[in-house]
């Protein structure tokens, strides 16, 4: 063993050595059950996903290096090895922004469950193992967040790409049965793995940046569990992870009560039944229920939204239909103008269509510095003058899924059934989500059984 990592003492050695003295009899109830949750809604919405053009070229990237077949990607019959393969199911479940979001804000399902679906594909490892590998990965990049105490807007880099790697080592680890000392060099490795420049949101790169992130936990796991090493005290060191990227008020105290409690339970994820970035979905919720009211959205003669403090949701003409989901202006006027906001919202075609472009060009946007930004607490107000000189007006607190508001069971059923179905068909739809519900007791055979259905 690496004597530089033997004699390490500090957070990164405590927080090692906390993390694998987890093991799946350390969960309780609800950890279990919320992680088999939102395991079932990345999943469902990687299969949705895989109809995309961003997964399909990367998928035809990976196939064309004729790499050795570890594990399958999902929804395109082929396998490739546990590091590809969890590159490309992440990018596959984050490319229509529709999976589940943590907070502080961060997507911690994409970069997790693929690295631990591929690895433990290749490993043969039971369901028990995966749940547990999956809760780790999602606390770490919950609790490296809820340490930091960043302020929204000001972290330099994606998230994902900076707590995401961090996430699907951890995750991969456990799998791989490192020891605290190897965990070690597996966060070191990490550590010089982040990145994912935020102005690349709202084109295909985006989803790359939780497939790198999958891709690089299992990368730095596996080289880990070979002997090779890293700075033992990556957290705490000059120039080390919370250096680089975190103020120096960073909470170690809060770190190291990794799991006291799991913050995918308390504070939870939001289950997002929008596909877009999740700030919009209190536009969209204000302007369903505006609907309601103005009946015809071609009498609107104009529209006012105002938002908390949010940069890089106030996009007013967005240059495709991809880069609406980021934008609370046209967010808002399709679920104006269709009623609802799905998959198909956000085309190049529904974009550029003459009602979108026309109502886009009547919409003002205002940022209220008093409302917070905070995506438990903030609000969307959204008021729209007629052209009979009328004025409605909606605000919306709580969209559905969101922290606070308990999840309709059967809403959330239908969004998993919708987004398999978009690769399934019915009778394999059903078998899925039964393999999903049942995961934390599945036999390795039944893990491989789910996963072939995948493929």
């Amino acid at each position: 063993m690496n004597d530089m990592v033997k004699n390490a003492a500090g957070p990164t050695a405590a927080l090692a050595g906390r993390i694998c003295a987890i093991a799946f009899d350390s969960l309780d109830q609800p950890v279990i059950t919320v992680t088999r949750r939102l395991i079932a809604d990345g999943i469902a919405v990687a299969l949705a996903g895989t109809r995309e053009a961003a997964p399909a070229i990367a998928v035809e990237h990976v196939r064309a290096m004729g790499c050795r077949e570890q594990a399958s990607v999902w929804g395109f019959n082929f396998k490739t090895t546990a590091q590809h393969a969890a590159y490309l199911n992440a990018i596959s479940m984050h490319v229509l922004d529709f999976e589940p979001m943590s907070n502080p804000p961060t997507h911690a399902v994409s970069p997790t469950v693929p690295a631990a679906f591929a690895l433990g594909e290749m490993l043969k490892a039971d369901g028990r193992d995966i749940v547990a590998a999956c809760a780790k990965g999602f606390e770490m990049q919950g609790r490296i967040l809820h340490a930091a105490k960043l302020e929204r807007g000001k972290l330099k880099f994606h998230t994902p790409g900076v707590v995401g790697v961090m996430g699907a080592t951890v995750a991969a680890s456990h799998l791989l049965k490192l020891d605290a000392p190897q965990l070690v060099n597996a966060l070191g490795i990490a550590a010089s793995r982040c990145s994912g420049v935020s102005a690349n949101t709202g084109s295909m790169v985006k989803c790359t940046h939780c497939g790198n992130a999958a891709a690089s936990g299992v990368d730095a796991a596996l080289l880990a569990q070979r002997g090779f090493t890293a700075n033992p005290a990556i957290f705490e060191a000059r120039a080390g992870y919370v250096a680089t990227f975190f103020d120096a008020g960073f909470d170690y105290d809060a770190l190291l009560a990794f799991g006291a409690p799991f913050r995918c339970v308390d504070p939870g994820m939001a289950i997002k039944f929008y596909p877009s970035k999740y700030p919009t979905h209190y536009a969209i919720g204000a302007a369903l229920e505006l609907r309601n009211a103005i009946k015809d959205p071609s009498r609107i003669a104009a529209l006012t939204i105002v938002t908390p403090e949010i940069d890089d949701a106030d996009r007013p003409q967005p240059r495709s239909g991809l880069e609406g989901k980021f934008s609370f202006q046209y967010t808002a006027a399709i679920a104006l103008l269709d009623g609802a906001v799905g998959i198909g919202s956000f085309t190049d075609e529904r974009r550029f269509k003459p009602d979108a472009v026309a109502l886009l060009g009547r919409i003002t946007l205002g940022r209220d510095a008093a409302i917070p930004r905070d995506t438990r607490t903030m609000r969307v107000e959204i008021e729209a003058e007629m052209s009979d000189g009328t004025r409605h007006r909606a605000v919306c607190t709580k969209p559905p899924g969101s922290w606070g508001a308990p999840i309709d069971p059967a809403m959330h059923r239908q969004k998993l059934s919708d987004c398999l179905g978009v690769r399934l068909a019915p009778p394999a739809i059903e078998s899925v989500l039964a393999g999903l519900d049942r995961l934390d007791t599945a036999s390795a055979s039944e893990v491989a059984v789910l996963i072939e259905l995948l493929g």
